[in-house]
């Protein structure tokens, strides 16, 4: 229907200019508006995320490079390890929770303590040192595996996952939110060509939707653009507690309505 299109648009563009200065491609809230608004049915909803995330991810990466902040080792590291979780988490959610009902509980268990978590650290701040030490090698690859099988599960490229626990080892957004939002559409591309081959082998509705996907992805192209560019401008704490308020807020949406 033409008016999901538009509508898919606008969710793209309002969301990725919110997230992307946090490092956040936007497909963890996108999602939701998917399942509820525009109908887009379990598990056909990850792939059109993703591919949300890989149409929508190179407008603040291209500005976070124009503006120099897309350098260092930390993007190659999170990619590296991220890459063969997405892969897995493809797979563990095509066979083995394809059901709506245990995916709505999976969203509420996966944003609930994500809302709370940022706003917790929103609220009571990690000091923010320019220096600040990544975690060391063997604990970045546990994360950024973990991240990218829960990733592939739930089809957000894991950003906004890795986001918050790098920031509360105390590094700033100005060096997080390029590494993660690069880690992000690396892995969508690759998550997003892996359920495309699962796709085969799956009797339901696996593959996306193409074209819900492109519109929003369009719009989250113009949105991370803009966000990236406005990251300067924008108070960090306001951005941070919206994102912890309305996390926390769709979860608990999704587990009165799973219980129910």
């Amino acid at each position: 229907m033409e008016w999901t299109i538009w509508a898919g648009f606008a969710a793209g563009l309002l969301i990725s200019t919110v997230t992307a200065p946090v490092g956040v491609s936007g497909a963890v809230f996108l999602l939701p508006v998917q399942l509820s608004v525009l109908g887009v049915p379990s598990p056909a909803v990850t792939p059109t995320n993703l591919l949300f995330n890989v149409m929508a991810g190179p407008g603040a990466l291209w500005r976070y490079r124009r503006d120099g902040a897309l350098r260092g080792g930390l993007a190659r590291r999170l990619v590296t390890w991220t890459l063969p979780g997405v892969i897995a988490g493809a797979a563990i959610r095509v066979f083995a929770l394809p059901g709506p009902g245990i995916f709505r509980l999976l969203v509420a268990a996966f944003l609930l303590p994500l809302g709370a978590w940022l706003s917790w650290r929103t609220l009571r701040p990690a000091q923010r040192r320019s220096d600040a030490a990544e975690p060391s090698a063997p604990a970045l690859a546990a994360l950024a595996l973990t991240v990218g099988v829960v990733g592939g599960i739930y089809g957000i490229g894991g950003g906004s996952l890795l986001g918050p626990v790098l920031a509360a080892r105390g590094m700033p957004m100005a060096r997080i939110a390029p590494a993660t939002l690069a880690a992000t559409f690396t892995t969508s591309v690759a998550g997003a060509g892996a359920y495309a081959l699962l796709a085969l082998a799956s009797p339901g509705p696996v593959s996306p939707d193409w074209w819900l996907g492109l519109a929003c992805g369009a719009g989250g192209l113009i949105g991370g653009y803009l966000g990236a560019r406005l990251q300067p401008h924008l108070p960090e704490t306001a951005l941070r507690l919206l994102l912890g308020a309305l996390a926390a807020a769709l979860g608990a949406v999704y587990a009165a309505q799973a219980l129910t």
